[in-house]
């Protein structure tokens, strides 16, 4: 395998991370609630104040060849905090290209957050996963993750668009 680098995403990488979160929703069979464009990607993530973070997986040419650099991943990731336990991160996205799994690029990732999250003083590292993906709750169970639905009941639920018009409306 080439060498791969995990890095900071830069805001000239917003449309390779526009390409990677939509082949992200259509492996999650979700292609259709993508509606961010390559703009907001760079307004919300590369301002004064950003809403979200980024790393990217790099595959770095062989010595020698003329290519550049090809991104194959990113996981983006935010800060959040509990009242019981102060600073988390969590990391919303992970994704690696069909390709180049199987690789550790994936682990890669997940292990630069967590050094990201213990840099910034955080005592949690949060991620969620569809239920009928196994090989990425494989993966995070064998890293260390606990299934939180498995051992706490812990349900995720979400308002948006109409429900949470109606709900400020209250």
């Amino acid at each position: 395998m080439a060498s791969v680098r995990i890095r900071e995403a830069e805001e000239g990488d917003c449309g390779h991370i526009l390409r990677l979160i939509r082949e992200l929703a259509e492996y999650e069979k979700l292609s259709e609630q993508v509606q961010i464009s390559e703009e907001a990607l760079r307004a919300d993530g590369f301002g004064g104040n950003p809403f979200y973070h980024c790393l990217v997986a790099e595959l770095l040419p062989a010595p020698g060849k003329p290519q550049g650099p090809r991104v194959v991943g990113y996981g983006l990731y935010y800060f959040i905090y509990s009242t019981w336990k102060g600073r988390n991160v969590y990391l919303e996205d992970i994704y690696v290209t069909p390709e180049y799994r199987g690789q550790g690029i994936g682990s890669k990732i997940i292990k630069k957050v967590a050094q990201v999250a213990l840099d910034q003083g955080c005592s949690q590292f949060r991620l969620a996963v569809l239920d009928w993906n196994q090989r990425a709750m494989t993966l995070y169970k064998a890293l260390g993750a606990r299934d939180l639905t498995e051992t706490e009941g812990w349900h995720a639920f979400r308002f948006e668009g109409e429900a949470m018009r109606k709900l400020a409306e209250k």
